[in-house]
């Protein structure tokens, strides 16, 4: 199957997957998830999903369990909502990315901090009150 059609129907599968997790799907387990992304095989056979969930450790782990157990039911809704002659076999995968991603921008934050305290002052703050003869009266005349 060509590429151009897998990643549309894998757009299709994130959409709907998302659209029935988020209506349809009532588990108390159930945190705040984001379908983040859908690959499927070639054959149509298998789609990895991948969850992005907020909170701590726990609360992942008991969305992904639910998301697991409600593994089914989602296939069936799936199947109802896309027109496929074979609905896909549904992998929860957590995916980790936004979490990496504020990890990564914490750490930036603390390089550009840390240089900021090694060089001192830059800018229009290193120029307050240096007494130096080209300010003001200089230009004046």
């Amino acid at each position: 199957m060509k590429r151009q059609r897998l990643e549309k129907i894998d757009h299709l599968i994130q959409r709907e997957l998302a659209r029935i997790v988020g209506e349809v799907l009532k588990d108390p387990r159930l945190g705040f998830v984001t379908i983040t992304r859908v690959d499927t095989t070639a054959d149509l056979n298998y789609a990895k999903v991948y969850v992005g969930c907020i909170g701590d450790r726990h609360q992942v782990k008991q969305s992904l369990l639910a998301l697991e157990s409600a593994k089914r039911f989602l296939r069936g809704e799936l199947g109802e909502a896309v027109d496929l002659r074979h609905t896909p076999e549904l992998l929860f995968v957590e995916d980790r990315s936004a979490e990496k991603a504020i990890a990564l921008t914490h750490l930036i934050d603390e390089v550009v901090n840390e240089e900021r305290a090694q060089s001192g002052p830059s800018g229009p703050e290193a120029f307050k009150g240096s007494g130096s003869p080209s300010s003001g009266a200089a230009r004046d005349e």
